[in-house]
């Protein structure tokens, strides 16, 4: 299945839709994109892959389109992050080394912007901290 991406004036995702593969195979992208406008409404289409094959990654509600790059951007997760040169969301300060399946971490912004040194926040197991 294609999968479209309707794009709003700021270049923000609003819905993503699929459309028949035989119409784009046999009609192309253009014809595609003409049925949204037309059927759907909204000037800015995009295709997206599902399988991440074109414009970096699937794009989802949310995302931007940045036209420029040709590339769909997930929304920033914290206020802190930062893109990086691979256009990927970035913590200001890595994560601690010894993460691995045994000790688990999640970002805590507010510890962040309380403590610029601290974030990340050990999570316990089910079984336990290790």
């Amino acid at each position: 299945m294609a999968h479209y991406a309707q794009v709003d004036s700021s270049d923000v995702v609003v819905q993503v839709l699929v459309m028949d593969n035989d119409k784009e195979t046999n009609e192309g992208e253009a014809a595609c994109i003409s049925w949204l406008q037309t059927y759907v409404h909204g000037d800015k289409w995009v295709k997206t892959s599902y399988n991440n094959n074109i414009r970096k990654q699937y794009a989802g509600a949310g995302y931007t389109y940045d036209s420029t790059k040709d590339k769909f951007i997930s929304p920033q997760p914290y206020a802190s992050w930062a893109l990086d040169s691979d256009d990927d969301w970035q913590a200001p300060i890595a994560m601690p080394s010894d993460a691995s399946e045994d000790k688990q971490y999640r970002w805590d912004e507010d510890a962040y912007q309380a403590d610029n040194s601290a974030g990340w926040v050990r999570e316990p197991l089910l079984d336990g901290m290790n």
